[in-house]
C-alpha cells in the first residue's frame, strides 16, 4: 500500500498549508487589533519571511533542488525584508 493511500496520513504539504492559513490569521489578528511598533513590526515581518520560504520550499520545490537557486531566494528574501525594516526604522523616533 502507498503511503498516500494510508487513511490517517497528513502529506507535508498539507501541514505546511495550514501553518501558513494560521500565520496569515495572525497576522490579520494583529492588524485589526490596531497594535504597532518595533516589536509588532519584527514579529509580522519575520511571519511573512517564514511564509515566502516554507512557499519557496514546499510549492515552488526549491527545497529538492541546487544550493544556487536557494540561495538566490533566500538572497531576495533577505534583500526584500532588509530593506523593509530599513524603511520602518527610519522613519520611527
Amino acid at each position: 500500500m502507498d503511503i498516500a493511500h494510508k487513511p490517517h496520513f497528513i502529506r507535508p504539504c498539507t501541514i505546511i498549508w495550514l501553518l501558513l492559513m494560521a500565520l496569515t490569521a495572525t497576522t490579520y489578528a494583529i492588524g485589526e487589533a490596531g497594535v504597532g511598533g518595533v516589536a509588532v513590526m519584527f514579529i509580522v515581518l519575520g511571519s511573512a519571511a517564514f511564509k515566502v520560504q516554507m512557499v519557496a520550499s514546499y510549492f515552488m520545490g526549491l527545497r529538492r533542488t541546487r544550493w544556487l537557486w536557494r540561495g538566490i531566494v533566500l538572497g531576495w528574501l533577505v534583500l526584500v525584508t532588509g530593506l523593509i525594516t530599513i524603511a520602518y526604522l527610519t522613519t520611527v523616533k
